[in-house]
């Protein structure tokens, strides 16, 4: 593989790749041998490499831990018949790393160092791409604050690293979910629209509150009146009523502008498929559920892929959804994402590369 960018590598000298039970990945529990790692101080990107995978030293004083500044992203690589690497849309991750980072008061990130440290990590860490069907690498790139200051202002100094890790499907089955009208994940003006670690450490509590009442996530509505829905708690969500798909429009900037959602959106479009960007009300959904009209819905998102929604709870109310046909919009499009990603159909969009 060319690369443009030069940086040391440190190769493992215990690897775990023979004891990994690749026909039994539970979801973010087995990590690959290496990381990537980049150093911000001084106004630049600094000491660049790869290393083995590791713990990492920290003072109790870290920024991070006390004020939150700390972003994500989330990708997938897979692996093609021919044993290629195939990573989806990292170029979109880039982008939207950096757009969190402006919103924490983080510094920009070169395109050069997330991609050649991506796929050099990658490609040293090649053999822990799964090959069985549904199977994928997870990418972990993140970002926090490494000053060690006991004091509320943005660090001088930062942290950026990738890491990875074998996984199978996020979710085994169609889930279930609960529209949720009095806890709040986001509001205008807050950090929605940023992966942000606090985002998430806020929906823990409400989103267990609804697995402990059955349900697998949660819906969650606007944080002003709570009347229309927005996303759900590890995914876009969009429903087709009556023919259109409604999906929520991300210019509030109280939902992340999902990667899979934006996917799903263009090839709706590539087919001719009706298509509203949009709030839809919780009224309005629930009178959908009871006149039959809501056809189908579904979660977007790296981790979930298309996840298939079976049941809705609204108003203390479950609404079973009907079962889908096999031409289904939701199935259809799994099968587009998958077959772009795995390398068996044609990617008209340049969205993947492969090495």
């Amino acid at each position: 593989m060319k690369t443009s960018l030069a940086f040391p590598v440190q190769q493992t000298q215990n690897s775990r790749l023979s004891e990994t039970d690749f026909s039994n990945l539970v979801f973010g529990k087995t990590i690959s041998d290496h990381m990537f790692v980049a150093d911000y101080k001084n106004g630049e990107w600094t000491d660049l490499r790869i290393e083995p995978y590791a713990p990492l030293h920290l003072n109790p004083s870290n920024a991070a831990l006390h004020y939150g500044q700390s972003i994500f992203e989330g990708l997938k690589a897979y692996k093609n018949e021919n044993g290629e690497v195939i990573i989806f849309r990292a170029d979109a991750n880039w982008r939207r790393m950096n757009e969190s980072a402006e919103r924490m008061c983080m510094p920009f990130l070169p395109e050069e160092i997330f991609m050649e440290g991506l796929t050099q990590l990658i490609d040293l860490d090649r053999d822990w791409v799964p090959t069985a069907k549904g199977a994928s690498l997870y990418v972990r790139p993140f970002m926090f604050a490494t000053d060690d200051y006991i004091g509320v202002k943005p660090s001088d100094t930062y942290k950026f690293i990738i890491f990875t890790c074998p996984v199978g499907n996020y979710y085994s089955k169609p889930v279930s979910v609960k529209v949720e009208t009095k806890f709040t994940r986001a509001t205008e003006g807050g950090t929605g629209a940023a992966k942000t670690a606090g985002n998430y450490a806020a929906s823990l509590y409400p989103a267990l509150q609804a697995q402990k009442a059955g349900y697998d996530q949660l819906l969650w509505t606007d944080g002003k009146s709570h009347s229309h829905i927005e996303e759900s708690g590890t995914m876009n969500v969009m429903f087709k009523i009556k023919g259109t798909l409604v999906t929520a429009p991300t210019h509030t900037g109280t939902i992340l502008k999902g990667i899979t959602r934006d996917s799903v959106i263009q090839l709706a479009k590539d087919w001719g498929q009706t298509l509203e960007e949009r709030f839809l009300s919780v009224n309005e959904l629930k009178e959908a559920l009871e006149n039959g009209e809501l056809e189908e819905a579904f979660g977007t998102g790296t981790a979930a892929t298309i996840a298939h929604i079976r049941l809705i709870h609204i108003d203390g109310k479950d609404y079973e959804l009907p079962e889908k046909s096999t031409d289904a919009f939701s199935h259809r499009v799994l099968a587009e994402l998958d077959g772009i990603k795995y390398g068996t159909k044609s990617d008209p969009h340049d969205w993947v590369m492969k090495f």
